[in-house]
């Protein structure tokens, strides 16, 4: 799936942000916003993108863990 750097979604983990995940903490329904980082690849980038939630930076998602709201 290819999602939209600013765009909110509903996060609900694949198998891969289970077994190993890259992020702090975020767990099946939590609503998080996609971020472009300066000096990191950008979103959809090998399947991946940076998330944040209320404001603050929680790590790296598989696409296919998100679902739009």
């Amino acid at each position: 799936m290819r999602v939209r750097v600013n765009s909110t979604y509903r996060f609900d983990p694949v198998p891969m942000d289970l077994i190993s995940p890259a992020h702090q903490g975020l767990v099946k329904g939590d609503i998080v916003k996609v971020v472009n980082l300066h000096g990191c690849p950008k979103a959809n980038t090998m399947g991946h993108c940076h998330v944040e939630k209320d404001g603050k930076f929680m790590g790296m998602v598989n696409t296919n863990s998100l679902e739009k709201k």
